[in-house]
């Protein structure tokens, strides 16, 4: 079901909130280079005021969101009793978990499966209408379907939903974090620019030393410039002020220094600062340069291995969601070939070493790690080696936040192509997620045609992982 077009009649008040936005952004629009707008700080301000519930503020969540779409079979739910037409060219191997196989390209993982567990039936419905890589996206970060224009936020994020209810918690570190930049699907849509994601955009796997621009920029201002700049926002404000209540107006000033805080304090730059990281622990996730395919048909990997160690310092320093990015598992063509020589080996070495390095650290009860793409892939390989889209069913991988290791929830039938038992929805999934975290999850916030939506229509929490 489609969602109502911003674009509607919109209230008087709202309308002249809107305005007054305008009118501001306008004012101040230089202080962007520092990281503000006097929106996002009105913004922030009210999720503040309205996030009174108390919550554990050592809790976190890691998504390694592997879009295009990880192959069940070829990767956590393989089917070696199959014709090779179904169960491909991977052997599965034995994990420390008696019972439990996995794909022979993950060693590493198998020798630690006692600590991750997965769930084999997730699934979308017929009536979430032809889930595609867009649609999928959509539902699996919000929980709601996608509108017209599927590439565009309908619904606020999961990550958005944290930082509205959440950011108040630890004000001088962003709470959603995106490595390196926005996903389809993860933004905070007409919740307000102030929950989008903090994006790092520099990529941890780039060669040469990690910088954050958001932070070189502030690196280059003394402190008498940023006197000058709260004094600036002060004159600016004069006017704005006037149609303001008092209290919108001193929330103006409380968050214009927490923003400030969370650009040119220590504690965001130190846990940013990947670069602090001993040789030994960044060679132990990976540090290999980018696979190229060759093919301009074969998805290339990415060094995600230190996107995934840049995460771990992130929410070992407070950042309560971070979502990593691990695109492009889009196996059209030439699968079988691209996972062995880039995708599986890397995921294997990296996820393994999250796993470990979080539980050495006393961080993996705290933190729920979740591995999973936006759909699954067809049964049958196809005639180019590849595999196609299926929405029907497709595996995760989940850790950590009290997950008990070793298990396996739901099945799949015996071609792997439909739940046989004990299925799942990705709103179970978002629903375990709220909860690690102490999200509420019956709570309602207006879009722009004053329409309530719910920060989560439907969905259970996956106790069978705990």
């Amino acid at each position: 079901m489609s969602r109502p077009s911003a674009a509607r009649r919109v209230c008087p008040e709202m309308r002249r909130q809107m305005r007054l936005d305008r009118r501001t952004l306008l004012k101040v629009g230089m202080l962007g280079t520092a990281g503000l707008t006097l929106p996002a700080l009105l913004q922030a301000e009210a999720a503040a005021a309205r996030a009174g519930r108390a919550t554990s503020k050592e809790k976190s969540v890691i998504i390694l969101w592997m879009r295009g779409g990880p192959s069940q079979h070829d990767q956590w739910d393989p089917k070696p009793d199959q014709p090779v037409e179904i169960r491909g060219e991977f052997a599965p191997i034995s994990t420390k978990v008696p019972g439990i196989q996995i794909s022979e390209l993950q060693p590493m993982c198998a020798k630690i499966m006692d600590k991750w567990s997965i769930v084999r039936s997730f699934h979308h419905r017929k009536e979430d209408g032809n889930v595609g890589h867009s649609n999928g996206d959509q539902i699996c970060f919000t929980g709601y379907p996608a509108g017209r224009n599927a590439d565009e936020n309908v619904m606020p994020s999961c990550g958005s939903i944290v930082a509205r209810q959440q950011q108040h918690i630890n004000p001088s570190l962003p709470a959603y974090v995106m490595i390196p930049r926005m996903l389809p699907g993860a933004g905070a849509a007409w919740l307000g620019a102030a929950y989008n994601p903090f994006e790092t955009k520099a990529d941890p796997a780039s060669t040469g030393p990690f910088k954050v621009p958001n932070f070189e920029i502030a690196a280059g201002l003394s402190g008498q410039r940023l006197k000058d700049r709260r004094s600036l926002l002060g004159l600016l404000d004069r006017g704005a002020r006037s149609d303001m209540a008092i209290n919108d107006a001193a929330a103006i000033d409380r968050f214009q220094e927490q923003a400030l805080d969370i650009v040119t304090g220590g504690a965001a730059r130190a846990a940013f600062n990947l670069d602090a990281e001993p040789k030994k622990i960044r060679e132990r996730y990976g540090l290999m340069p980018a696979f190229d395919p060759g093919d301009p048909q074969r998805c290339g990997s990415p060094n995600w291995a230190q996107r995934m160690l840049l995460a771990r310092r992130l929410v070992e320093a407070g950042v309560r969601l971070v979502t990593v990015d691990l695109r492009w598992w889009d196996f059209h063509k030439h699968g079988f070939d691209s996972q062995r020589r880039g995708f599986l080996p890397r995921f294997d070495r990296a996820y393994s070493a999250l796993i470990e390095d979080l539980e050495q650290r006393g961080l993996l009860d705290s933190t729920l790690v979740l591995a999973w793409g936006e759909i699954g892939r067809t049964p049958r390989v196809n005639a180019n080696a590849g595999r196609d889209h299926w929405p029907y069913v497709f595996s995760a991988a989940v850790a950590g936040g009290g997950v008990q290791g070793g298990r396996v929830v739901g099945s799949s039938d015996r071609q792997g192509g439909r739940p046989k038992d004990c299925p799942k929805l990705p709103h179970d999934m978002l629903a375990t997620i709220y909860r690690h975290l102490g999200v509420d999850t019956k709570a309602k916030y207006l879009d722009p045609s004053g329409r309530p939506n719910t920060v989560l229509p439907e969905g259970e929490p996956i106790d069978e992982l705990f």
